[in-house]
């Protein structure tokens, strides 16, 4: 078990998300409006900031929820519309007993666009987010502006049998000793004791069917695809830790050509949280650079 978490098996597998208040100037556009789009026979939360067809949208990772994203969201709700979405199976959506895919989250990201006539997004994946947007991109590319990737992975870490060991305790009755186990040892490094706390109570609300279900989501093959470059302009910011060798940017690199890839040091896996300023200034200067909002 540590030996796997220590390799980094699971950096991919965490959170983002989103609640925020507004500068006086833009107040009224900036308050949160809570709402639900229906995805096949379940409601999606979701929470809106601003008008516009073209949003900025937000996308958290494994049993985590829209959330975590609490101290950025008003640094870009002053530029453009804002969209924070609750997955299935987490935060306030429903959690019904089915399947959960990355095709199905996508999906929902696509229910939630449509509910708000949104044309195109940017989207920001954390950890699982990461392979939610790019499965998001494959379904929708028309829909899809540009890729803001927060210490997610785009490749597996860890053979089929090695995935499929760690997997199976999420399905037994001890499954919440093994979930605290794995949160806490991916959240160790996050230094503000309230933060930490804050994202292990979240992280353990979580169902085990949801929890389960999303990381077989994860040992998908299909998803780790490696024909299908991504050819929209497309950040990475990655913590830095073992898993993210040279060999793994120089991967990254050849899948998306012309990434703006970044490693940071001092930081946990949750470094929007550890580092909110810089991380909302390196995402700003990234979308005005690439204008995909205004200077």
């Amino acid at each position: 078990m540590t030996k796997f978490l220590r390799g980094g098996l699971f950096v991919s597998l965490l959170a983002i998300t989103v609640f925020a208040f507004g500068e006086p100037r833009q107040a009224k556009e900036q308050q949160p409006q809570d709402r639900f789009a229906r995805l096949d026979a379940m409601r999606v939360h979701y929470q809106n900031y601003g008008k516009g067809k073209e949003a900025l949208v937000f996308i958290h990772g494994w049993s985590c929820n829209l959330n975590f994203w609490k101290a950025n969201i008003p640094a870009f709700a002053q530029h453009t519309r804002v969209i924070a979405i609750d997955l299935p199976g987490h935060g306030e959506s429903d959690k019904p007993q089915i399947t959960y895919s990355m095709d199905l989250f996508a999906r929902a990201i696509d229910a939630v666009l449509q509910a708000e006539k949104v044309e195109r997004a940017t989207l920001i994946g954390h950890s699982m987010g990461t392979p939610v947007i790019r499965q998001f991109y494959r379904k929708y590319p028309q829909k899809t502006r540009a890729l803001v990737i927060v210490d997610g992975s785009l490749r597996p870490f860890g053979n089929p049998e090695q995935m499929k060991q760690f997997l199976e305790p999420f399905r037994g009755p001890n499954y919440k000793e093994h979930a605290e186990r794995m949160i806490g040892f991916i959240a160790q490094s996050v230094k503000d004791k309230k933060t930490l706390e804050e994202i292990k109570t979240a992280m353990m609300s979580t169902p085990q069917h949801v929890m389960a279900g999303a990381m077989d989501a994860m040992m998908d093959d299909a998803i780790w695809k490696t024909q299908d470059k991504i050819n929209v302009p497309t950040l990475a910011v990655m913590a830095k830790q073992p898993a993210w060798t040279d060999e793994y940017e120089k991967f990254a690199r050849d899948l998306v050509p012309g990434i703006d890839y970044q490693m940071w040091e001092g930081v946990s896996h949750f470094l929007m949280m550890d580092e909110p300023q810089k991380f909302n200034d390196t995402v700003l200067a990234f979308l005005k650079k690439n204008k995909l909002i205004k200077n």
